[in-house]
């Protein structure tokens, strides 16, 4: 009877929790907007309390510029900046103020314009900006052989090999080796002071054309008591050698600057010469004609070279770098020496027979497909 009496309190127990937890859930949800109030968010005071910052415009480029280029009002656009940061005089705020001025740099979109980046220089081509200071640009001529087939632009960066042709002077003449001999004969006595009366008289002959000045080599058959006197079959031959005159060259344009366009970049500020447009003729498009010149950035002392060398004949060639190489190399000059040595060629022997056709000394490659058969390609 006990635990029947144990058995119904711990039910009552039960029943008397599960009843104070209903309760207490249903009281707190009825009171949850109470207990789980948020508190009001206390008025932004510190921001409240803070000084409004002032504003003003600056100019700034809406597009890119390259160097160089007259600025217009459709490059220009206004941006806000702060009043207490700006610096007197760095920024230009009105874009009547930097209309028709040129830029001294490639300059990116967005970039605040100021009184360092732009020049009143009106006058003036558009290459003179392209120019870097203390560098300068030089013309030489070129074919398709010594612009890498026409395919140089502006901006490539090369190299320039000078190829030139040797010959020995005679120092006091500065003329080529071998001199031309004369004659000088004795044709009798005139008189004169002395004993006898009579001197030898000299007589120089010079002939027409005269022969080359030889020497005396003795045969090996006749032997010394039948010298002779051997003298050139030919000219003189020239000797050849080639080493790189420049290195990382700038190329500022290919064939003729368009002079029309020229004269208007520098009164109107256009941005850059442009070819004139190829005519055409009916639906067939004429081919653009071949640049027969390039101008290149160089040193000063660069292009003094270089203006001796075409004076002098030398021949030009232009390599193509790689694109961001500005490396300078070492190279050796060569010449027939050193072609022989480095790439270990033998000299021919002489051989109790040869080629048919026989090889008369000039080595000429066949033209190509675009010039005429009768024309060799140009060196």
């Amino acid at each position: 009877m006990a635990s029947g009496s144990r058995k119904r309190t711990g039910f009552l127990l039960i029943v008397v929790a599960l009843v104070l937890i209903l309760a207490i859930g249903a009281g707190a949800f009825l009171l949850r907007d109470r207990l789980f109030a948020r508190p009001s968010a206390a008025p932004d005071t510190a921001a409240s309390q803070q000084p409004r910052v002032e504003m003003v415009n600056i100019v700034v480029l809406a597009q890119p510029v390259p160097r160089g280029t007259a600025i217009t009002e459709s490059m220009l656009a206004m941006v806000a900046y702060p009043r207490n940061q700006m610096v007197e005089g760095l920024f230009y705020t009105d874009a009547a103020q930097v209309i028709n001025k040129r830029t001294r740099f490639d300059l990116e979109q967005g970039v605040p314009l100021t009184p360092s980046l732009l020049t009143d220089a009106q006058q003036g081509s558009y290459a003179s900006f392209q120019v870097p200071k203390g560098m300068v640009a030089i013309s030489i001529p070129i074919s398709r052989l010594t612009s890498v087939s026409y395919a140089l632009q502006s901006g490539d960066h090369v190299n320039v090999i000078a190829s030139f042709l040797l010959v020995d002077l005679d120092a006091d003449y500065q003329t080529r080796l071998p001199n031309n001999s004369t004659l000088v004969t004795a044709p009798g006595k005139v008189a004169g002071e002395g004993e006898g009366g009579e001197v030898n008289s000299l007589t120089i002959g010079i002939q027409p054309g005269g022969a080359s000045q030889g020497r005396f080599e003795i045969d090996p058959v006749l032997g010394p008591n039948a010298p002779m006197y051997s003298v050139p079959s030919e000219p003189q031959r020239p000797r050849l050698v080639s080493q790189t005159l420049v290195q990382d060259a700038v190329v500022l344009w290919v064939g003729e600057f368009p002079l029309g366009q020229q004269q208007a970049v520098g009164q109107s500020g256009d941005a850059a010469p442009t070819p004139t447009p190829v005519p055409q003729t009916g639906d067939t498009q004429q081919a653009p004609a071949k640049p027969e010149i390039i101008t290149l950035i160089v040193s000063p002392q660069d292009a003094v070279s270089i203006n001796y060398l075409m004076l002098t004949g030398a021949k030009l060639n232009l390599v193509l770098r790689s694109a961001g190489d500005n490396q300078a190399s070492n190279t050796e000059a060569v010449t027939l020496q050193f072609i022989m040595d480095q790439y270990n060629v033998p000299v021919p022997a002489k051989l109790p027979y040869g080629m048919e056709p026989a090889n008369t000394g000039d080595l000429l490659y066949p033209p190509s497909s675009s010039q005429p058969a009768a024309t060799q390609p140009q060196q």
